[in-house]
């Protein structure tokens, strides 16, 4: 069995509960005790690598917004879980809120943070009760005396997951990326940016005023923080691989058996994480091709046996993202499952940046005249044609995916492209839904049907 220590068994209902654990409460205690500069100091050496999907090392990051001048920096946990196929990060609220209060509450004293905020989604009703009672205990027993927190609840949009435009949320907009990242343009800054509108300036700034670099991490690299520096940055290394040290929470959903959520030692082929995060596919079924959520380029079967890494998945020509998968087996059309993600894509952009709407759009629609059996080779090449420039001028990273995702299955299944084209009708022709998930419990999903009804301009049509 794979080490596991960020899920627990049954859910932590009370801090009482979570400092009877052999850590609750030890990481942060240390951390006082060693200071900021050592706190990222330990959390570097560990390894410990971000888990919201680009990996980034996590100690650098706190080291970069530490050393960036300002009178005031921030913290924020970023709980806007909106990836198709994820869950990871709502299971480790529901079952554990108390590491990720203390992980932020860490975090903050290592960058000398005055103010921390959780972001969550206002539908996701369990996780937002987990954490705001985790919080109203912490704060009552004097755990987070030294930073406020936050919480705030925002929009349904995928791109409120974004760290640009989760900071326009937090200020009270909507979740349109900003054009500079968090640690030079942090939260409620008062200095001039396009496309970004300035607050009024802070009390305790002298001279020039600086742009308040803010910290944002993802839930499950939060929640990592109190293991690492209670146990130690050796601990930490002792599992997963030389670069991408540690365990990792999978989500597992698709054409599998048993649809799960579960804590997996990095490392291990994505076969097995399948097969015991899924329970596999149906008897008489085989893999065809598996998805990172809509961000990375398709691994196909024959290469089940990548171990789950940051390296791993490199080597493929693909990424590991948020280790939320998406299975599909060998009765799935893959034109379908690329207008289905471009799709999505489309009507969750934005906007701001003309050829990522314009040409997720007509990628979409190319994609649609295709399944439905109308499409031709002039289809296909205005396909290829806007996977070129797609991403011009993109301020965030949702017009690579579409890019990634798309170009991949074009790449990797031309056959089917060809078959489309050849025919009258889908060769494959089954519902494949949209792995936006609303609950994941004891086998069983629940997709949100309302983003089928979801517009380009962020409507509903409830016709």
């Amino acid at each position: 069995m794979s080490p596991a220590f960020l899920l627990p068994p049954e859910p932590l209902r009370s801090l009482d509960e979570y400092l009877a654990t052999d850590f609750g409460g030890l990481g942060l205690q240390r951390a006082q005790g060693l200071g900021g500069r050592e706190t990222i100091d330990e959390v570097d050496r560990s390894g410990l690598r971000g888990r919201g999907g680009a990996g980034f090392p996590t100690g650098r990051k706190w080291a970069t917004v530490a050393g960036q001048p300002g009178t005031h920096r921030y913290v924020v946990a970023n709980g806007a879980e909106g990836e198709p196929g994820t869950f990871k990060d709502r299971a480790l609220m529901r079952r554990n809120p108390y590491q990720l209060v203390e992980g932020l509450m860490i975090a903050a004293l290592a960058v000398g943070a005055t103010e921390a905020f959780i972001a969550c989604k206002a539908s996701f009703g369990p996780e937002l009760e987990a954490i705001t009672r985790a919080v109203q205990e912490m704060q009552s027993a004097g755990i987070c005396r030294d930073c406020p927190i936050t919480i705030v609840r925002g929009p349904e949009e995928y791109l409120f997951g974004e760290e640009k435009a989760l900071l326009e949320v937090i200020e009270g907009r909507a979740p349109l990326p900003r054009v500079l990242p968090p640690y030079e343009q942090g939260l409620f800054a008062n200095a001039p940016q396009e496309g970004w509108e300035a607050t009024e300036l802070e009390s305790g700034h002298r001279g020039r005023h600086e742009s308040n670099p803010t910290l944002v991490n993802n839930v499950e690299t939060l929640a990592n923080v109190p293991h690492v520096m209670a146990r130690g940055a050796e601990w930490f290394r002792s599992m997963g691989t030389a670069e991408s040290p540690g365990t990792q929470v999978c989500t597992v959903v698709g054409d599998v058996v048993a649809p799960g959520v579960a804590e997996v030692e990095l490392g291990t082929p994505l076969g097995d994480v399948i097969d015991r995060v899924g329970g596999g596919v149906a008897p008489g079924r085989v893999v065809k091709a598996v998805f990172s959520g809509v961000a990375n380029p398709v691994v196909t079967a024959d290469h089940l046996d990548v171990p789950l890494s940051h390296e791993g998945f490199r080597a493929i020509g693909s990424g590991m993202g948020a280790a939320g998968f998406i299975v599909f087996d060998d009765t799935a059309c893959m034109v379908e499952v690329a207008r289905l993600f471009s799709r999505f894509l489309y009507v969750e952009s934005c906007g701001q940046c003309p050829p990522c709407k314009l040409g997720s759009g007509e990628i979409t629609d190319r994609l649609t005249r295709l399944e439905g059996g109308i499409g031709n080779a002039a289809d296909v090449a205005e396909i290829a044609g806007w996977l070129n420039r797609v991403t011009d001028g993109s301020r965030c990273y949702l017009a690579t995916q579409e890019r990634n995702v798309v170009g991949s299955v074009v790449r990797a299944f031309p056959g089917e492209l060809t078959e489309h084209v050849e025919g009258d009708r889908c060769p494959r022709p089954r519902p494949i839904p949209l792995p936006k998930i609303v609950d994941l419990d004891g086998g069983r999903v629940v997709y949100d049907e309302r983003q089928y009804r979801k517009q380009p301009d962020w409507t509903y049509d409830e016709s």
